[in-house]
């Protein structure tokens, strides 16, 4: 007899990964309200820093899983909110480059404290904190497959 889809480990998994990626979520939101960042504006400026000058529209939409149109959209905002600054590469006429703007940087170095973020994940030890980054990444590697995405390296380290 079927107990229902609270007795699949699958789902249950599922599920509190879910709640608990919404809870930091918000939490994260709350914490960027502050500073008059969005989230998605947030994300953005971390791939953009952390892609230095390889940060173009087409890799941002890469990194963030994203379709490029909507990228691009999201990036003409941000470049009318001052945050970025698109100009084309001077080798390659048909790309642009992304850089944030002196207020973008402004912007970036507070929203990068990561206050919430690390709020939370205090209730870690630092073994712990090792041991979900494994699993998480054996999980997101395998929604990649899922997704027939061949090639997506890990999420390229910030730069200072």
């Amino acid at each position: 007899m079927d107990k229902g889809p609270h007795t699949d480990p699958h789902l249950n998994s599922w599920i509190w990964l879910s709640r608990t990626r919404d809870a930091v979520f918000s939490a994260r939101r709350k914490e960027l309200h502050r500073y008059a960042i969005s989230a998605r504006q947030a994300s953005v400026m971390f791939v953009i820093q952390a892609l230095g000058d390889k940060a173009t529209p087409g890799e941002i939409s890469r990194w963030l899983l994203r379709e490029p149109n909507s990228v691009s959209e999201f990036l003409q905002r941000m470049e009318k909110d001052g945050l970025i600054e698109r100009s084309p590469d001077r080798r390659r006429r048909n790309v642009l480059r992304v850089k944030l703007t002196e207020n973008g940087m402004k912007a970036f170095q507070k929203v990068a404290k990561l206050e919430s973020i690390h709020k939370v994940m205090a209730v870690l030890s630092e073994e712990e904190i090792g041991q979900l980054a494994k699993l998480l990444e054996k999980v997101w590697y395998r929604a990649l497959r899922n997704l027939n995405i061949e090639r997506h390296p890990p999420f390229p380290p910030v730069r200072e």
